[in-house]
């Protein structure tokens, strides 16, 4: 499976992933999981949102444990940033089927649509429709770089955008989601262990910063005279840096756009993006709060226009402890606990922990490194999470 999935999307000149939302990449990421679906028996569906499940057992039946997670990738991703939830999920119900395993619950795998925003900016689509957390009229006005709707992107691709919206009939069969992802830290080489459990997810959030100042020439305006927007903008990205820093939390502009965009112009807009996260939401928008006013304290001395538009928010997710510590305990060995650990990562697993129980399974990343090229994980580790996924999901669905 994995030999299959890892050339669809790779860009040859960065080693890295370009599966994004609703383009050919993702229909081709969307065709091998209907295969392996199909190959292994499965009852395929396609939801409302374009979402696909693989049903083992009756999909009506309710109280279906869950499994999976998502095939696109952030510009130039790794190879095992959601990929390795989906191939985990699928082998973990082939060893289910190898030990005589008899389900008393429907199983099912899904792979989630656009959960990293690459293309239109907001995170988790898929799952945020199907939960009833992004509307469909807020969907459609979504627009990507080339100022391609979402709604026309689905339609290019073969899907009815005036279908999605919420789900909860879908939501009301799960009685369980457990979500595999690879680590995207250090913790758990660490510690010495190839598996962990999650416990929480760090509220995050999402903000789009404009500096307007006014374009002119780089040749011939005295620098009394400008009113550069990119310095304002730099000015802010630092003070980013130093009010986390402080208070032990994460901020990052890692997007920009600038118009016109000149080497020899003082830019008239500079619009960068914040993600920002943090421990506690008190926290978080301390922070964020703290970043706005440095932006407009250096815009009044640079004669530039700030304005601040909050794109996403996610609150503190704290996971159904009583589904978390299960998985613990069925992951205990010789006594011997899991480490159960927290996550500044974003996941469908958080989206949905407001409708249904979820929880999550960590592998190991020996680098720590995530959303590159350089994202690894060793295939010992990813066998171990095989094991641990099966583990988990034949203690909640097996008598």
């Amino acid at each position: 499976m994995w030999a299959d999935l890892l050339p669809i999307g790779r860009h040859a000149a960065t080693g890295g992933y370009r599966r994004y939302a609703w383009t050919p990449a993702d229909a081709d990421c969307r065709a091998w999981f209907r295969a392996q679906a199909e190959a292994r028996g499965l009852t395929y569906e396609l939801d409302r949102n374009g979402n696909q499940w693989a049903w083992y057992g009756d999909p009506e039946a309710g109280n279906a444990v869950v499994t999976g997670s998502h095939l696109d990738s952030v510009p130039d991703g790794g190879a095992y940033d959601g990929p390795l939830g989906v191939v985990s999920s699928l082998a973990a119900l082939d060893e289910l089927r190898a030990r005589g395993a008899a389900p008393d619950r429907p199983l099912a795998i899904v792979n989630f649509g656009d959960e990293e925003g690459a293309r239109f900016g907001l995170a988790c689509v898929g799952s945020r429709l199907t939960a009833g957390q992004l509307g469909a009229e807020q969907a459609h006005a979504l627009r990507d770089a080339d100022g391609v709707s979402l709604a026309q992107a689905m339609e290019r691709a073969g899907y009815d955008p005036e279908a999605i919206g919420p789900d909860p009939e879908r939501l009301a069969r799960i009685g369980a989601f457990v979500e595999l992802h690879v680590e995207q830290g250090r913790a758990l080489d660490r510690t010495g262990h190839a598996v962990g459990v999650a416990s929480a997810i760090w509220p995050h959030g999402r903000w789009r910063f404009d500096f307007r100042g006014e374009a002119n020439h780089a040749g011939t305006t005295r620098i009394e005279d400008r009113r550069d927007p990119m310095l304002t903008y730099a000015a802010t990205v630092l003070a980013a840096r130093e009010k986390a820093a402080r208070a032990g939390a994460l901020a990052t502009f890692g997007k920009v756009g600038v118009e016109p965009n000149g080497v020899n112009a003082i830019a008239s807009l500079v619009r960068g993006w914040l993600d920002s996260r943090a421990a506690d939401e008190h926290t978080l928008a301390t922070v964020v709060g703290e970043i706005e006013r440095a932006a407009a304290e250096w815009g009044a001395r640079d004669g530039v226009e700030v304005s601040v538009t909050r794109e996403s928010f996610t609150p503190v997710v704290e996971f159904e402890h009583g589904l978390r510590d299960k998985l613990a305990a069925l992951l205990a060995a010789d006594g011997a606990p899991v480490p159960v650990l927290p996550t500044g990562a974003g996941h469908d697993a958080g989206i949905l922990s407001a409708s249904v129980p979820t929880a999550m399974l960590f592998v190991r990343n020996p680098t720590g490194v995530s959303h590159s090229p350089a994202e690894s994980a060793a295939e010992d580790d990813c066998v171990a999470g095989v094991t641990a996924l099966a583990d988990v999901l034949e203690g909640l669905a097996c008598r």
